[in-house]
């Protein structure tokens, strides 16, 4: 099953073709020409991952060939920074801010705090010819350590403890992360309604 991401992100789009599975052939945004930049105007994850979806669904290079478009928004959701960074995750630190830039951010902010409970959201959503077919949710539970540890993963993985281990997401292999991560468990959701053929709000 074809199936085409609403990303330019290659770490991404990596992680979703190893936890999909071979049942499933991944592409992203890269190979199209003229796809246009969508801006994340949403409230939430799902409203951007639901915008997302919609808007590259309707490309022309797309509608004629009923292509299936996955699209997530994901981040970290602090509790001592009343959620934050959230939506803004990617850009916490300014637009096009770099992961140690972000991290950065996010070491200072805490760097009093004695509460640092966080957890990483996912949600996906699936489009086909400007129709919406399904959202799907994940979510994991941990905490922020005090300095980034491990080279592993992407974005805030450094500096992320999941509940039940002792190893950040930067240090943890990516079997083990791709088993527990946010982005796994929407994942597989998606994935099992693609199967099944059963569509609609999971999560």
């Amino acid at each position: 099953m074809d199936l085409l991401l609403a990303t330019r992100n290659v770490n991404k789009t990596c992680e979703f073709a190893q936890i999909l599975g071979t049942e499933f052939q991944v592409s992203d945004l890269s190979n199209l020409e003229k796809c246009p930049q969508i801006e994340e105007a949403g409230g939430t994850f799902r409203e951007n991952a639901i915008l997302k979806a919609l808007a590259v669904s309707l490309d022309r290079q797309l509608r004629d060939r009923r292509v299936l478009v996955v699209a997530d928004d994901s981040g970290l959701e602090i509790d001592s920074l009343g959620g934050a960074p959230g939506i803004f995750s990617a850009r916490y630190a300014g637009e096009n801010a770099t992961d140690e830039a972000n991290i950065n951010k996010v070491l200072r902010e805490l760097s009093e705090a004695r509460e640092r409970s966080a957890r990483f959201r996912c949600v996906i959503a699936l489009a086909r010819d400007g129709k919406l077919l399904g959202t799907f949710q994940g979510a994991v539970e941990g905490a922020i350590v005090d300095r980034p540890r491990g080279v592993c993963g992407f974005g805030y993985d450094p500096i992320f403890l999941p509940d039940g281990f002792d190893k950040t997401f930067g240090e943890l292999p990516a079997e083990t992360k791709n088993k527990i991560s946010h982005r796994a468990r929407a994942i597989a959701a998606l994935r099992e309604a693609l199967l099944t053929e059963r569509f609609g709000r999971r999560g």
